[in-house]
């Protein structure tokens, strides 16, 4: 006899969000199931994997594992957005505004918002924009972006507490979508939703970020809140949590000490390249199988294995 799961109604449902535009955009959630559990219930969308840029090289700050697979593109972020899509498979960019951050190269914001108009016209897959969570300039930022990207239906994100009228007023203006980005809070999360619905700000249009915590660094928290936030929005049906949820893993994973000490530093941990590659695609799949609809990455190696698990999963 065949092994027959147990199996569990549920009575909500995660919101569809197409970002993009063209043929290759792209639509996630749409699931009334906990991630990937298919012999429940219809999984319409697979998760995904975007890849990011930076908008500026990045080669002081990186990891010689992370720079090698880009090293000719790394000056040029519309090249390495390219390169992304034509040789890796990237579905979704997201380009990092690093030089933007008032602590770092404080960039202009009008030569910020002038790379990410570079970059979407590029490629032909979605993108979306990840400012440096500093309000002031973030919104700087966006406005510009959602102004020059009209009709790409990218996405700008974090939108936080402390900017999400001004960001999400642009968002409706130029009719882009927005990332509503919030500190590892069930609660919080809940309520930048509600506050972004009453400034006008369409669900259809809305992804949640719950803020990620890399592998060895508050992963287990992020796991939880996401999970929470899934059985709100299909156990309680709480509408203002049953949106896809965005996971910035690269970000996190490949700052930490541990993916960035040579072989020589730290001989213990194994091969240096694989090291960084292994805790990226580790952090992402316990993330997706927490209920991430988008995971953000950057080592193409660590993109091929969570392709691989998604495939087999779904």
């Amino acid at each position: 006899m065949t092994f027959q799961p147990s199996k569990q109604m549920y009575s909500g449902k995660i919101r569809e969000v197409t970002l993009g535009s063209g043929d290759k955009k792209v639509t996630i959630g749409g699931r009334g199931v906990f991630a990937f559990h298919s012999f429940e219930g219809a999984v319409p969308n697979a998760p995904r994997i975007a890849m990011e840029v930076w908008d500026k090289d990045p080669s002081a700050e990186w990891a010689e594992a992370a720079k090698a697979p880009f090293s000719d593109v790394l000056s040029d972020s519309a090249a390495w957005a390219k390169k992304c899509v034509s040789t890796y498979g990237a579905e979704i960019i997201v380009v990092q505004t690093k030089s933007a951050d008032p602590n770092g190269d404080n960039r202009a914001a009008s030569e910020v918002a002038a790379t990410v108009k570079k970059v979407v016209d590029a490629v032909d897959v979605p993108v979306i924009v990840w400012g440096v969570a500093n309000h002031e300039k973030d919104t700087e930022v966006m406005k510009l972006v959602a102004e020059s990207c009209t009709g790409k239906n990218v996405c700008l994100s974090p939108v936080e507490e402390g900017d999400y009228k001004q960001i999400g007023a642009a968002s409706l203006g130029y009719k882009q979508l927005v990332v509503a980005s919030s500190p590892i809070d069930v609660n919080l999360a809940k309520q930048l939703n509600i506050l972004l619905g009453n400034l006008g700000v369409n669900p259809d249009n809305l992804i949640i970020d719950p803020t990620t915590g890399g592998l060895g660094y508050g992963l287990e928290y992020t796991y939880s809140v996401m999970e929470r936030i899934g059985q709100a929005a299909l156990t309680q049906e709480d509408d203002k949590l049953q949106q896809p949820i965005i996971a910035n893993v690269a970000n996190e994973t490949w700052k930490c000490k541990e993916s960035n000490l040579s072989n020589e530093d730290a001989p213990e941990l194994g091969d240096a390249a694989q090291r960084g590659i292994l805790m990226e695609a580790v952090t992402a799949v316990d993330l997706l199988i927490a209920g991430a609809d988008v995971v953000v990455m950057r080592h193409p190696e660590a993109v091929k294995l969570v392709k691989n698990y998604i495939a087999k999963m779904m």
